[in-house]
């Protein structure tokens, strides 16, 4: 008889790529609001919520493993657009289509999914897709 599988507690990090951390930072820090907690030459790290965090790393800075003080980090590196959603409440979804138009973000698409959420598309200055999504996306949310 095997042990039960410990829970996962959900989803800790995202790690995206850019070419250009100034102009990501202003992208996820200025027009999404993401408070900025770490601002190095390899990477940034924006807190998303309790408990979650964007990992922006700049391309290439990632290959080869990191010795730090704490452990050794494994290299890691993506090729192309990534995509990612943004939980949002569905009493903002207006607001933030607002807020993206009007800050020159071109919007890609939108959803209104099955169960009743609703998901806004765009493009980060890196090509990354990034959504904005209600619950009702997922059975979970």
């Amino acid at each position: 008889m095997s042990a039960a599988t410990p829970a996962i507690r959900g989803v800790l990090e995202t790690a995206i790529y850019s070419d250009d951390l100034a102009r990501a930072k202003e992208f996820y820090g200025g027009i999404l609001g993401l408070e900025c907690v770490l601002d190095t030459p390899r990477m940034l790290t924006f807190t998303v919520a309790a408990g979650q965090v964007l990992l922006v790393f700049r391309r290439g800075a990632t290959r080869e493993d990191t010795e730090t003080s704490e452990g050794v980090i494994p290299g890691h590196h993506s090729d192309g657009p990534a995509h990612f959603a943004f939980a949002i409440a569905a009493s903002d979804y207006n607001a933030w289509k607002s807020r993206l138009e009007r800050s020159g973000v071109a919007l890609r698409s939108e959803a209104k999914w099955a169960r009743g959420g609703r998901s806004i598309y765009f493009d980060d200055p890196d090509g990354h897709v990034v959504e904005l999504a209600t619950p009702g996306l997922w059975p979970n949310y």
